[in-house]
């Protein structure tokens, strides 16, 4: 054997090392990218996952925002309803008046007391009156804005 047989089979044993090892590289190469690839696919419906309960979030608060205003917004109509109320029996533009029936005494004495008036609440119990009324309607707007919290989230 010559010495460029040993030269040419010397190079040919260099590229066949060579050729497996570069197909070894592409192989693992491959690997790496189908991995890549199933990792992306992965963090990617993840991704869509999440935008679409951040979506779903911003829905639910906008709506619970709506029924917070809406609510707000009627019990300071309904406070400023009442202080201007309390605000016309002070002055005297309108009076506050009590349905209210006293029984008849069983004796048919008369008494020195009048009784052709109509019953009415002495000044400081109109001032609890409307005090009273006042946190009446804080209370039933409290309670509409809960009840209608708990239909649109509870009730999803």
């Amino acid at each position: 054997m010559g010495s460029l047989t040993k030269a040419l089979m010397a190079a040919c044993v260099i590229l066949l090392f060579w050729l497996w090892w570069v197909a070894d590289d592409f192989d693992k190469l491959n690997d790496k990218h189908t991995k890549l690839e199933s990792s992306f696919s992965k963090l990617n419906s993840d991704f869509n996952e999440q935008v679409a309960i951040n979506e779903d979030y911003e829905k639910r608060i906008n709506s619970l925002h709506e029924l917070d205003t809406k609510h707000t917004t009627e019990l300071t109509n309904a406070k400023a309803e009442i202080d201007q109320l309390r605000i016309d029996v002070i002055n005297g533009t309108k009076r506050l008046r009590v349905k209210a029936e006293c029984p008849k005494p069983e004796n048919g004495s008369t008494s020195s007391v009048d009784a052709s008036g109509s019953p009415s609440l002495a000044r400081d119990a109109e001032q609890d009156y409307f005090d009273l009324l006042k946190q009446l309607e804080t209370l039933e707007k409290q309670y509409l804005g809960l009840r209608d919290w708990y239909f649109a989230e509870c009730k999803r």
